[in-house]
């Protein structure tokens, strides 16, 4: 019996249009009304992720950045794993010596050293997540988030990486040229003490080894005391593979990635066809049982 459903955002849970369609939000609030627990697993940050949940009334616990901080359904951090000077020094060497640009995610913000690169970047994402890319609304987006400064431009990262009072969770990078990023992934293996997975065909996502939807799911339902087995986990691409390789069920979405689908119990629809909802209306209903 599924007793805790875990999902992926972008490109799962979201439409391209970065939206939750009706159909299921209302899976969601059923769930919650037959009292199973549905978490958000993702490699967004907290306050870009809350952003756009909170708008649909849902109130639930969060896994961000790929597992580096997990929090409560009250928002509270009940565990984070973060990335060292070192560790930060050494993956931006790789990423400066390959030309891939990058973020850097931290408890408090992003930081970018170029905000009209990132602006490229996301109508990269957004094609390469099948969306017809809206210029204009990715741009409001981009100015939105600036505004409240959970997106910050910085000059030089180092200046980042030596601050006592922040910690850094995630580096995101981000290149059309796959060769570039193949170099890059091989060097950053080498590293050690690094997941290292991705979240679209076109990016790099890094977190500490111990920062993996996997890992944070399974703290998730021991706080919540509910067996692993109990848990159902839907999602897209290779970041959520350590969380569908955990789960009771795995449920990979007819748009993901082909290794996502090879390690998934069942192939639901497309986020752009009621995948997810249709996933958790069987769950519901008993099919996994």
């Amino acid at each position: 019996m599924v007793k805790m459903i875990a999902l992926d955002m972008d490109g799962t849970l979201l439409t391209s249009e970065h939206e939750i369609t009706d159909r299921t939000q209302k899976a969601i609030k059923r769930a919650l009304s037959e009292g199973v627990q549905v978490v958000i697993a993702t490699g967004r940050a907290f306050y870009e992720a809350h952003a756009a949940i909170k708008q649909y009334g849902l109130k639930l616990p969060y896994i961000c950045l790929n597992g580096a901080q997990v929090r409560n359904e009250q928002h509270e951090v009940i565990a984070t794993a973060s990335l060292n000077r070192s560790l930060n020094n050494e993956i931006s060497s790789v990423f400066k010596a390959e030309d891939v640009f990058y973020q850097v995610y931290t408890d408090r913000a992003i930081y970018t050293t170029d905000l009209e690169r990132d602006m490229e970047i996301f109508l990269d994402l957004a094609h390469q997540n099948g969306g017809h890319a809206n210029e204009a609304l990715i741009r409001q987006r981009m100015e939105e988030r600036v505004a409240r400064k959970s997106m910050i431009e910085i000059e030089d990262y180092r200046e980042l990486f030596n601050r006592e009072d922040e910690l850094v969770l995630k580096f995101l990078g981000a290149s059309t040229s796959k060769a570039k990023l193949v170099r890059a992934k091989n060097y950053l293996y080498d590293i050690g003490n690094l997941a290292v997975s991705a979240s679209s065909p076109g990016n790099i996502e890094l977190t500490h080894e111990t920062a993996q939807k996997g890992i944070a799911l399974e703290t998730m339902a021991d706080v919540l005391d509910i067996d692993m087995k109990d848990v159902m986990a839907v999602g897209d691409n290779l970041n959520d593979i350590s969380m569908l390789k955990k789960a009771g069920v795995s449920v990979a979405m007819g748009n993901g990635s082909s290794e996502t689908k090879a390690i998934a119990d069942v192939v639901t629809e497309t986020n752009q066809n009621e995948g997810v909802a249709r996933a958790i209306e069987r769950a519901l209903d008993g099919e996994f049982s």
